[in-house]
């Protein structure tokens, strides 16, 4: 199978440096089979037990044999080194034998740096932060000196601004200095995580030697700290230090431009990415994608994609998002159709775009289709699709199939309960999204914000007001949550339908700060049915401070004057409306019919195909004659 295992004759066949070789070749082939065949003529010469040449078929099995023939190496090995040790506790945890490995660790009768270093990255690259730092503080307990790598690793795990500058004291009393330029680029990283963008700079200006990486986590940090512009300074600065900007560079540097919405800076630099060789790498291009999206210049962003030869899924995913997200819903449908005929992989997030958009205006049909794609390629376990079908089945009314999906769900987040309860109140089940809050209390994460709003709108939409007045006054106490906007429009629209007005004011009066339109918006409504005028006066007054251009206090004024007989006012209002140039909403609806979406707007009277549109109008009002529903015949009249 292998001929050139048969090449070497004779005493060189029994040499350390021969099955060395032949160990260093199998890694590069990445080859299990042939790791096993080595492994088997190591027993068959009895080299099995030699401790480099079983260090070195250890390190072969943990890379890519399975946990129980790295051990076996191991046990075999008949005088194990400190390396031995080493190589066996980095396979544990390769494999997720992350208990193992720590009873490994115990049982080494001798442990060097590296032995420590094994343990804290094997803990954090399996997310027990906390066994990460114990490791790290028995390590000097022990009296054993942590070198660099040491250091670096810790600081990935820092949450606050202390702990990060005990690490920088610890690395300065170490004798560490920033020749160590990975030393110096960990803290640089460190410090622009946690928002401390001086203290970056100050360890950038110290360090000895700078290399691309140095600048390219300076920009990051200037860009995480919401100093773009000065971002942009150090990669003009960067250019002139000799130093050649690489695709996490110019990805940074775009991203950048997108958050500063300065599309003409974002095109000079994908003008470069050009010019340098960049446009066919999926990270700049997903970055410019991002550019043209937040400038709402997606008009401008087909003709440069036009140019590529090959399309990759990150990049068609990020262009169907970016449809998506601007309401360009058959544009975003047509692309994922598309890159699904170039057997192009979706990732969760393109779903999780796609499945928000067949729900704003596709049939249903279509959602249900995208479910089975979501189970055909594996993603139903997924928390961001399970989500986003759960909110698509609500908002098409099959809440029954999007609680079916919520209760099957392994792991549910915030989002998860967040989504279950507003699906449920918009569909009228209220009870029920306020026993899925109960359970949440019970055993879910803490409720937010978000949570306590889905609530009290299902309080509102069910009147129950003691309920929703409880949940209002402990918000702050209970749940740490301080009421916004939409949760005293909540309330405050409770209270109103509830007749309950002068409690209803008594909340608005005791805001911390001034009421909203959507607040006053509740009162207003119910000032009308309860004919109390001069409440009206005063509410749409206020709204027409607020916001001048809406018609709504204009047209329920109105109304509250026609119903008096108060002429002279209507007028007086109407002319008021004219002369602040009042925008009046006008309300459509839309059908879809196979592939394509028909809108049609109010006080319309033609459309597209109008003529068809209207023969079918006639033929249906012909066929309800024949079937008498006279009061629907007049309704349309």
């Amino acid at each position: 199978m292998y001929p050139f295992l048969k090449q070497v004759q004779g005493p060189h066949r029994t040499s350390l440096s021969y099955y060395s070789n032949l160990i260093d070749h199998c890694l590069s082939l990445k080859s299990l089979t042939f790791a096993k065949t080595i492994h088997a003529q190591l027993i068959k010469v009895g080299f099995d037990s030699h401790t480099f040449l079983g260090n070195r078929c250890l390190d072969l099995y943990s890379q890519y044999g399975t946990v129980n023939d790295a051990l076996k190496v191991f046990d075999g090995i008949a005088e194990k080194n400190c390396i031995s040790w080493n190589i066996c506790l980095k396979g544990l945890f390769r494999y997720g034998h992350v208990e193992r490995a720590g009873c490994l660790f115990d049982e080494m009768p001798v442990r060097d740096v590296v032995s420590w270093n094994t343990m804290i990255s094997g803990y954090v690259s399996r997310g027990f932060v906390d066994n990460a730092v114990g490791i790290f503080m028995e390590m000097q307990n022990a009296g054993v000196r942590p070198s660099g790598f040491t250091l670096s690793i810790l600081m990935l795990l820092v949450s606050c601004a202390h702990h990060g500058k005990q690490i920088h004291g610890c690395i300065v009393r170490s004798g560490l200095n920033l020749s160590n330029v990975v030393l110096g680029n960990s803290l640089i990283d460190m410090y622009g995580k946690l928002g401390l963008l001086d203290y970056a700079f100050g360890v950038f200006f110290t360090m000895e030697e700078l290399d691309l990486i140095s600048w390219n986590t300076l920009i990051l940090s200037c860009h995480r700290s919401g100093y773009r512009e000065l971002a942009l300074d150090q990669f003009c600065l960067m250019r002139t230090t000799g130093h050649l900007p690489d695709q996490f560079t110019m990805s940074t540097v775009i991203s950048v431009c997108s958050k500063l919405q300065n599309l003409e800076k974002g095109k000079q630099i994908f003008a470069l990415c050009v010019k340098m060789g960049f446009i066919s790498n999926s990270i700049v291009l997903s970055a410019v994608i991002d550019l043209f999206s937040k400038c709402n210049r997606l008009q401008d962003l087909i003709q440069p994609f036009k140019e590529l030869d090959q399309w990759d899924s990150a990049l068609s995913n990020s262009i169907i998002s970016s449809y998506a997200a601007h309401g360009f819903v058959e544009d975003a449908m047509q692309l994922f159709v598309l890159t699904m005929r170039e057997n192009l992989r979706p990732t969760e997030f393109t779903l999780s775009s796609v499945l928000s958009t067949v729900s704003t205006l596709f049939p249903t049909e279509q959602g249900c289709q995208i479910h089975a794609l979501v189970v055909k390629l594996g993603f139903e376990p997924d928390a961001v699709v399970a989500n986003s079908l759960v909110e698509n089945y609500s908002k098409v009314g099959l809440i029954d199939y999007a609680m079916k999906i919520f209760t099957n769900m392994g792991v549910r987040d915030l989002i998860s309960w967040n989504t279950m309860i507003l699906g449920l109140t918009n569909n009228g089940r209220v009870y029920k999204a306020l026993d899925i809050f109960k359970e949440l209390v019970q055993r879910g994460p803490k409720p937010d914000r978000t949570t306590l709003a889905g609530v009290l709108m299902a309080c509102n939409y069910g009147s129950f007001v003691d309920e929703g007045m409880i949940i209002f006054s402990s918000m702050e106490k209970e749940y740490g949550v301080v009421p916004g906007d939409e949760h005293y429009a909540c309330i405050v629209e409770l209270l109103s339908q509830a007749g309950k007005i002068k409690e209803a004011i008594d909340v608005i009066d005791a805001m911390p700060y001034e009421p909203s339109f959507v607040i006053w918006r509740s009162i207003l409504h119910t000032s009308v049915i309860h004919g109390d005028l001069k409440l009206t006066e005063r509410v749409a007054e206020r709204m027409m401070e607020l916001e001048p251009q809406s018609s709504l206090p204009y047209l329920v004024l109105s109304l509250a004057y026609e119903m008096r007989g108060r002429w002279e006012s209507i007028v007086r209002v109407r002319n008021s409306m004219e002369h602040k140039l009042v925008k009046k909403v006008t309300g459509c609806s839309w059908i879809g019919i196979k592939n394509h979406i028909y809108m049609f707007k109010a006080d319309q009277v033609v459309h597209h195909g109008g003529e068809d549109i209207y023969l079918v109008l006639r033929v249906l009002i012909g066929q309800m004659e024949d079937k008498d529903y006279s009061d629907l015949h007049a309704y349309i009249n």
